[in-house]
């Protein structure tokens, strides 16, 4: 057992943790020669992403296990909660906002583009980053962790430890990959879904909070098994517990929240933009079926008031006006007196 915990012994307490360590220095190894191919082809993400899966991902992956979060996480509820929140939450919101897939697509050329497009496209990959199957899992692991009973079996094996903490950053990353969609996904889907979903997962965590709050004690055997005799005493240690659930599950939510209202307002200017060039195209189209069949019309008009010209001379021609000699009817102005013969002959003297 460790030495009672103290802000001292917060700070100089650390512990070789072999699977943490080989994982992220893998992790971190492979992104930076990845990322290095891909500035060659100019195709490398902001400094930022790398920053962001260096640091977030695989830094406080590493810290959770090898400093006190790790040496405490065998001897103290409170801080196995912290711990499973970064591992479930920060870490792999990290690991996705590097966008790695974009930087290994990048790094293998056309021929790795494809192979890794067609995992993309099959419908495995597309089940696996569905809405119901990654939040469902985000959901369900951190109640199945703490009230079942594989918690204490994680507690006293250490290699059931290590795959555990594996497993649920291999969950977070599921979920914020497909949520975020910062990199090539199987299938896009509109934000307001991940909206959603974080609002059920908030009030799943506060109702997860309370239960541990309210309910029995968790690995209680464990607990007493190690004859701790310093800190909070196992129900207050689990009431903290659930307070770190659900209080700073939130927080720790929040920089994801953001980012998601501004990755959902984007989707909206990309589509109304869309629409705005759907519309455009329409009324272009209109507007040109518009002069062609005007130009036609006005075309055929023209033909027509020459055809009426010609018949109208025509007429004309053929109507020549009469020699005095003749007995024709004498023109009239269409005044009624000149429809009375005698009127008539009166007024044309």
């Amino acid at each position: 057992m460790p030495m009672p915990l103290t802000v001292q012994s917060a700070f100089e307490s650390w512990r070789w943790d072999v699977s943490t360590v080989v994982v992220t220095v893998a992790l971190a190894a492979g992104y930076c020669v990845a990322r290095r191919r891909a500035a060659r082809r100019g195709e490398a993400p902001p400094m930022g992403r790398a920053a962001a899966f260096l640091l977030m991902g695989t830094g406080i992956w590493l810290l959770s296990g090898i400093s006190a979060i790790g040496a405490y996480s065998s001897t103290l509820f409170w801080v196995r909660a912290l711990q499973t929140l970064l591992l479930l939450y920060v870490v792999p919101f990290g690991l996705a906002a590097g966008r790695p897939v974009t930087v290994l697509r990048a790094a293998l050329g056309a021929d790795g583009r494809a192979r890794v497009d067609r995992v993309l496209a099959s419908s495995f990959a597309r089940a696996l980053t569905a809405p119901a199957t990654a939040s469902l899992a985000i959901l369900v692991s951190p109640w199945v962790l703490f009230l079942s009973p594989w918690f204490e079996v994680v507690l006293r094996h250490g290699a059931a430890d290590a795959l555990t903490r594996i497993l649920l950053v291999a969950i977070g990353f599921l979920y914020f990959y497909s949520r975020l969609q910062t990199d090539p996904v199987p299938r896009r889907r509109s934000q307001a879904i991940s909206l959603l979903v974080t609002v059920f997962e908030s009030l799943a965590d506060g109702i997860l909070g309370l239960v541990l709050w309210l309910g029995p004690l968790c690995a209680a055997g464990y607990f007493d098994s190690i004859g701790r005799t310093w800190g909070p005493d196992p129900r207050l240690d689990q009431i903290i517990g659930a307070g770190i659930i659900w209080v700073l599950g939130d927080v720790l939510g929040l920089p994801y929240l953001l980012t998601l209202m501004r990755a959902w307002a984007a989707d909206e200017r990309r589509h109304a933009r869309a629409v705005d060039a759907e519309l455009d195209a329409i009324e272009l189209a209109a507007a040109t079926e518009s002069g062609d069949s005007g130009e036609r019309s006005a075309i055929e008009s023209g033909a027509d008031s020459r055809a009426g010209v010609r018949r109208h001379s025509g007429r004309v021609h053929a109507a020549a006006p009469a020699s005095p000699g003749d007995d024709a009817e004498p023109a009239t102005t269409g005044l009624w007196w000149e429809n009375d013969p005698q009127l008539r002959d009166r007024f044309r003297r």
